[in-house]
């Protein structure tokens, strides 16, 4: 006998639900690193994320302020999806999350990294369709690490629990931003 209860849509209420990748609109900015050289990076705002309320400076929607707005699918079931596309050499500086954060590699090969107690960096390369899960509190980053044309971008998806996590640069990012004057503290 079910137990679950059933919901039923309409196709109109269904196609709200699907987001087409050649229609996706992506942000380059709206994080304290966008602007930094070698961080630069597109994020495409897949499933939820909206942008969390009463957070410090350093800290943000996952997927930044302006793409935090731009939900091509706009739930709030627990868990937010997106796109990173980026060059070789291309990634976030080391950040936290308040929830789990999920990388997929889709294309190319993208580098993993997290910091350990002693503030040691440790790392796991993906190849496509490959995952690594970080949990809540584990300080981390990714970089696309694909071999050959520079100038050619490869993409990583990301998936991170919660209705509004927050992302969180480390005060040695921050540090970092501030003196290369990527990033200006109010």
């Amino acid at each position: 006998m079910e137990q679950l209860p059933r919901k039923y849509l309409t196709r109109d209420e269904m196609m709200k639900r699907v987001a087409r990748f050649k229609d996706l609109k992506g942000s380059d900015g709206g994080l304290p690193d966008s602007k930094m050289p070698g961080c630069e990076r597109m994020l495409f705002n897949v499933i939820g994320f909206q942008p969390p309320q009463g957070i410090g400076e350093n800290a943000t929607s996952p997927v930044g302020d302006d793409a935090a707005r731009m939900a091509a699918i706009k739930i709030r079931e627990g868990f937010n999806l997106g796109y990173c596309k980026a060059k070789p050499g291309h990634g976030p500086e080391m950040h936290n999350h308040d929830t789990n954060e999920t990388f997929i590699c889709m294309t190319g090969k993208w580098r993993a990294s997290w910091e350990d107690e002693q503030g040691k960096v440790d790392h796991v390369d993906l190849d496509p369709l490959d995952v690594i899960s970080f949990p809540p509190g584990m300080i981390r980053r990714f970089e696309n690490v694909t071999g050959g044309d520079p100038n050619t971008d490869s993409i990583l998806m990301f998936v991170i629990g919660g209705d509004a996590p927050q992302a969180e640069f480390t005060d040695e990012a921050m540090d970092r931003l501030v003196k290369a004057g990527a990033w200006k503290p109010n």
